[in-house]
């Protein structure tokens, strides 16, 4: 999702010689596999936005499968870039990488001040690592290697799977298939509490393009950018909107037994913003071109 959306955001820039790898061509956890591609083409930039990614479930199950080959992915790409002489690098985190009981809206200054949400810690802890290897590499060779935390995605590409997504594409699929079978109520997981910050991703990318330029013309940017829309909603709220949008006319179930997750993960962007980025999809907006995709794949 997020990879296609920075794609389509440099093509609209103007960006023709655009070098991508499906996993089938390269595996990312292969160190000597990423180490000769690098080598061989020498890339003027990187945009990281490949890793292994879930909601609350995937997660919080395959707790070793998310570490260990989050860890692998940046690793290999981040010493590849520099072996390969790469001088403007961009890493994507994600914005749990921020303590479980972080003051609100999260600052960057806030990493590392307090223990993470259980449920996603292994994620969580091979995102900031990737964070520090970016400033390491930044610190010791002089590189301008950056990391940005978008707040939760969705969009074009998102992954509808039940059973691996996040909170955004799983209420449109569920919402979807109730319509269809003509059900009363919609099943949500947790008790609908939680509040959420949603970026289109589209908008992400046009941050991303942005955070990347002015950095490779010069500009001293921190080493950590969070990118958000600025503001959150409840996730009863949000259903809420998605049965709108989708057009199911049941009523809301929670399932108190499921995880809620942190109750609350708003970002501070007002280092993004003072770039002159704002995020432009408004959710309603947001949601409609995600359901739009979503019958365009999967329900046509």
């Amino acid at each position: 999702m997020v990879g296609s959306a920075i794609c389509r955001r440099l093509h609209a820039e103007g960006y023709r010689n655009l070098t991508t790898r499906t996993r089938a061509e390269l595996d990312l956890l292969d160190q000597g596999a990423v180490h000769q591609f690098l080598a061989a083409e020498r890339p003027d930039y990187i945009f990281i936005a490949a890793a292994k990614v879930g909601g609350i479930h995937a997660n919080n199950t395959y707790r070793a499968d998310f570490i260990y080959q989050n860890l692998m992915v940046e690793a290999n790409l981040i010493h590849g870039a520099h072996l390969a002489g790469v001088q403007h690098l961009m890493f994507l985190g994600s914005s749990c990488i921020y303590p479980r009981d972080c003051p609100q809206p999260m600052r960057e200054e806030y990493l590392l001040t307090g223990p993470l949400e259980p449920s996603n810690e292994p994620y969580a802890i091979a995102k900031i690592a990737g964070v520090k290897l970016c400033e390491a590499y930044r610190d010791q060779y002089g590189l301008d290697f950056i990391s940005v935390m978008p707040t939760n995605l969705y969009g074009p590409n998102d992954n509808y799977n039940l059973d691996t997504s996040h909170v955004m594409p799983a209420l449109i699929r569920k919402a979807h298939e109730a319509k269809i079978r003509g059900d009363r109520e919609l099943v949500v997981w947790g008790s609908g509490a939680p509040k959420r910050e949603f970026l289109f991703v589209d908008d992400l990318a046009e941050a991303c393009s942005l955070v990347m330029e002015r950095q490779s013309a010069g500009a001293t940017l921190p080493s950590l950018v969070n990118i958000g829309s600025g503001d959150d909603l409840s996730i009863h709220d949000l259903a809420e909107i998605v049965m709108e949008v989708v057009g199911f006319s049941g009523t809301i179930s929670f399932d108190a037994t499921k995880p809620d997750g942190v109750l609350r993960k708003l970002l501070d962007s007002s280092r993004i913003n003072r770039l002159g980025w704002r995020a432009r999809t408004t959710l309603r907006d947001g949601i409609r071109l995600s359901y739009q995709d979503y019958l365009s794949r999967f329900a046509a």
